[in-house]
């Protein structure tokens, strides 16, 4: 049996808790990933910023009114617009959300559980003492738990 250890990242892209949110923007878009783990200045884990919350606080606000895309061919000029200063100014301790994550001796079934009942995609791991030490996603852990099923094979 498999812990997370063996199928996590341990190259993580995180984001300092002081950091704004033009930076972690910056971090999304550089390095193509989907959750920034935040983290203190001594590398305790202390939250997460989403892409997808990320996405949602630069859209206009009527997008996630309308039901129905269908008759929706282009908006025109906010395809193009900017994302207003005020908000790339917003520390990401503001707008992170608290961390879902485990330890790194957390076997592959309570982690593909705890993945399922969140809803989450990406899973931080933890030592013991709280420092970030991985990044498992559910690609990761799905695949391995899956493998193991087979066999190994």
């Amino acid at each position: 049996m498999m812990d997370i250890r063996s199928v996590m990242k341990r190259h993580v892209i995180s984001i300092k808790s002081n950091a704004l949110l033009g930076e972690a923007i910056r971090a999304f878009v550089d390095n193509r990933v989907g959750l920034l783990p935040v983290v203190d200045q001594t590398g305790k884990l202390v939250g997460v910023l989403g892409l997808r919350q990320v996405l949602e606080l630069s859209m206009p606000a009527f997008v996630g009114m309308i039901e129905d895309y269908d008759f929706v061919h282009d908006f025109g000029a906010l395809e193009t617009s900017e994302i207003p200063e005020e908000l790339l100014n917003r520390p990401v301790a503001e707008l992170m959300e608290a961390p879902i994550h485990v330890v790194g001796d957390c076997r592959l079934m309570r982690a593909a559980a705890i993945m399922r009942q969140h809803r989450i995609r990406d899973l931080p791991v933890v030592d013991e003492q709280d420092q970030l030490v991985g990044l498992a996603s559910w690609v990761d852990v799905g695949t391995s738990f899956l493998r193991d099923r087979l066999g190994g094979s």
